[in-house]
């Protein structure tokens, strides 16, 4: 066991050093077994109105760790920093994308107070969906996952307010019930699915079209299922005009030493 846990962590560590070298890309399927995170940094002045933010709507916003306010590390990787070990970055002004970087060094410089807030991703349980048979889409064919915002609003927090946003994965009717069960065992990375079937129901009017990451095939017999996604905070820096913000691109997440088990529950 100890092996294991040795060998996983050099897979992570690995993972972060090609980011921090340069290296862009989608993080679904990168060191399976390792718990991955969506990242966002702000300001500590907007810090508190997140962490209720993220307190009232921990679906999509489950918190894994807080940074203390001006430091880029965490717990959940001892070694890493957080402004160069993530594949790609997304920097934000008064609620507006305005550049997407590999390396956040210099936009992390500008505030000597910002707070990391590492918030579960669904990327962790896949893993455990591919060990029980069922494909994985985006990994099957080498793209990012599709997201979309949807007409479900989270509840607001202070200054903050936005919608949800959620993940697609197309799985086969006969085992999306696996699925359902398979995902909800890991609450803390979003758990079993918010949604599934119609994309219709959830304001969602074009499956190719999603508002991030890419559109994947469905195959006829398959149903579309959504997971609340970590994209969700940067719905809410959009719809709140929040001045600064620091966050992953979507579906290029943080990889921490933390094995999936830990949050299987």
């Amino acid at each position: 066991m100890e092996q294991l846990r040795t060998t996983s962590v050099e897979l992570a560590r690995a993972a972060r050093a090609s980011y921090r070298a340069g290296t862009v890309g989608p993080t679904s399927g990168v060191a399976p077994g390792l718990t991955q995170a969506n990242l966002i940094v702000l300001p500590r002045d907007w810090a508190f109105d997140f962490l209720l933010y993220a307190q009232r709507n921990p679906k999509p916003c489950p918190v894994l760790d807080v940074s203390d306010p001006g430091s880029p590390t965490t717990v959940l990787a001892p070694d890493a920093d957080l402004r160069t070990d993530l594949p790609l970055y997304r920097i934000w002004r008064d609620g507006r994308l305005v550049a997407e970087v590999p390396d956040a060094t210099a936009a992390w410089t500008e505030h000597h107070d910002l707070v990391a807030f590492l918030i579960g991703c669904s990327f962790t349980f896949e893993a455990a969906l591919v060990e029980a048979g069922i494909e994985v889409r985006h990994m099957a064919d080498g793209r990012n996952v599709p997201m979309y915002l949807i007409d479900r609003p989270c509840r607001p927090a202070g200054r903050l307010h936005g919608n949800m946003v959620v993940s697609m994965r197309p799985i086969p009717a006969g085992r999306v019930a696996d699925a359902a069960t398979i995902s909800g065992r890991f609450p803390a990375v979003h758990g079993a699915p918010v949604h599934i079937g119609d994309p219709e129901l959830i304001g969602i009017r074009d499956l190719s079209r999603p508002d991030f990451g890419d559109p994947v095939r469905i195959e006829p017999g398959e149903i579309p299922v959504f997971w609340a996604c970590g994209v969700t905070p940067q719905a809410a820096v959009m719809a709140s005009g929040v001045p600064f913000a620091i966050t992953h691109a979507p579906g290029h997440m943080f990889i921490t030493d933390v094995p999936d088990s830990a949050y299987h529950a």
